[in-house]
């Protein structure tokens, strides 16, 4: 009999379907194998276990382990329902995780330029959403400004006070840093109050509820153009039923179903740059969030596969 671990045994294109079973061994995104050897490598999925920048309940450093380990239990079969399994049709691998002392702007960056660098896609879990201000600057550098499709209960875009950034400046900074261009950005789910919104398009999770998902993409796609894209999605855009296991949860949010709607619906973007955000495994339950989560990023690799084959 053989030991097999997809994780350590597996080769990027296995599939997802790939003999592992999803109750032992490591804990790999979606059992694809580790590896830190980017040649030939597509798409580079890394944790950022990052919580520092909360400004509510903190945990969001254990993120990227809940949705790893949430992730196992989804990796048996093709993503319902799109026609082409990801994972056959690129070489997708776990880069592990961003670490080495106090994570920093500079540190962040430095490790989503060297997947850019090597020619692979970076798809992130968070890690608070700090973390996607420093992926933003990775990725401005080598797609130059960029628009943004940003899902979240809350804009992130108030100004950087004195403690310096936040997990809500983020898009404040990136805007006025020029490496967004908020002109051709929308962001979705929207339930708090920020009067500047600093020319962002807003689409509030009412708006999503009572247009209906279908006019909320037409809308999307019209702002984007073909223009590179960012997309990024804080779990907390899901409503605390769907996604209790977050720092900062605000009542009457997307459905799982309305968010995965609109995801599936957005292939064609010139999607460059992807990460998941804001999963808290301690304040959640039965896995919900991080079960949210890994469903969220899958579908991402999905869509990014998708909009790179039109290309």
């Amino acid at each position: 009999m053989t030991d097999w671990d997809n994780a350590f045994t597996g080769r990027p294109r296995s599939g997802m379907a790939s003999g592992s079973h999803s109750f032992g061994g490591a804990g790999s995104f979606f059992r694809t194998p580790y590896s830190r050897d980017l040649t030939g490598v597509d798409v580079a999925v890394s944790g950022v276990p990052l919580d520092i920048a909360t400004t509510n309940r903190s945990g969001a450093r254990l993120g990227p382990r809940a949705i790893r380990n949430a992730s196992l239990s989804l990796a048996w079969e093709r993503p319902w329902p799109w026609a082409r399994d990801p994972l056959e049709q690129m070489a997708v691998v776990d880069y592990g995780d961003c670490e080495g002392g106090l994570l920093s702007v500079q540190h962040i960056e430095e490790h989503v330029a060297r997947i850019l660098s090597a020619g692979a896609a970076s798809l992130l879990l968070g890690g608070d959403h700090f973390i996607s201000y420093p992926s933003l600057r990775a990725h401005a550098k080598k797609h130059g400004p960029l628009s943004l499709i940003h899902f979240d209960a809350h804009t992130d875009t108030w100004p950087s006070s004195g403690e310096g950034i936040n997990h809500g400046t983020m898009f404040y900074k990136a805007a006025k840093e020029g490496i967004v261009l908020p002109e051709s950005s929308v962001q979705v789910g929207i339930r708090t109050t920020n009067d500047d919104t600093l020319g962002y398009d807003i689409i509030s999770a009412a708006d999503v509820h009572r247009r209906g998902t279908a006019d909320v993409v037409r809308q999307i796609r019209e702002r984007v153009g073909d223009r590179p894209v960012y997309l990024t999605f804080d779990i907390d855009c899901l409503d605390p039923a769907y996604a209790p296991g977050t720092g900062t949860p605000v009542p009457g949010g997307l459905s799982s179903f309305q968010a995965l709607d609109i995801l599936r619906a957005l292939v064609g973007i010139q999607l460059v740059g992807m990460d998941v955000v804001e999963v808290a495994p301690a304040y959640d339950h039965a896995e919900i969030t991080a079960l949210a989560a890994a469903q969220i990023a899958i579908e991402l690799l999905c869509l990014y596969e998708e909009c790179r084959r039109l290309r």
